[in-house]
């Protein structure tokens, strides 16, 4: 098991199928809503706030989540703070939500936002680390730009019909989001951002830092 925080209201959770031997539990169950996965969900969050100061009291959850193999899933969890407090305390068995993402981005543009560098980096090892992802034949070119300290990568020609698409369109938005398929942003991100990664930007990151 790994817990990597990526804000103060998010963090990262990497499971593995051994990580759970001693215990009449598989990843599958997880994604379940039985009284075992809830109170092994509840014991990972425990480990969290031990670790890496996670802390989840009174908070509300989004988790999202995904798998990159038959052996691993990664959930990310996102706290929020109620609107209004309640007067009754918070049930401290959290009824906990998961959504799965998904995105549709144009076959021949798609520019992603990411809001740091790390991001990006843990996108590419994420991808390196996948035994499901083969990138050949995916895209034409990926450019990696900063703009205003924001990370913008721009995918040209992507293959829609790609076998591994959905898979790397799940990949990326855990880390990322779609914002524009626009030639217009494209040409501001030329004209006033600053190239990092030029055309063969994924390949790039996943050689240095997947």
């Amino acid at each position: 098991m790994k817990i990597e925080k990526l804000t103060e209201n998010k963090i990262r959770i990497i499971l593995k199928s051994e990580d759970f031997k001693d215990k009449n539990i598989d990843l599958h169950t997880i994604m379940t809503k039985t009284a075992e996965s809830q109170g092994l969900f509840l014991e990972i969050l425990n480990k969290a706030k031990k670790e890496v100061g996670f802390d989840t009291e009174g908070c509300k959850l989004l988790i999202e989540a995904f798998s990159s193999s038959d052996d691993i899933y990664v959930f990310t969890v996102t706290k929020f703070l109620p609107e209004k407090e309640e007067n009754n305390k918070i049930n401290s068995n959290k009824r906990l939500k998961v959504k799965r993402k998904q995105i549709t981005p144009t076959s021949k543009m798609s520019i992603y936002e990411f809001s740091n560098f790390d991001n990006f980096t843990c996108f590419c090892e994420l991808l390196n680390n996948s035994k499901v992802i083969n990138l050949r034949g995916l895209m034409q070119s990926s450019t990696l730009y900063i703009y205003k300290n924001l990370y913008y990568l721009v995918i040209t020609n992507m293959n829609s019909k790609h076998k591994n698409i959905k898979s790397f369109n799940s990949y990326i938005t855990e880390f990322g989001k779609i914002v524009s398929n626009s030639e217009n942003f494209v040409h501001k991100l030329q004209e006033h951002g600053k190239v990092i990664m030029k055309k063969n930007a994924i390949y790039t990151g996943i050689k240095y830092f997947g």
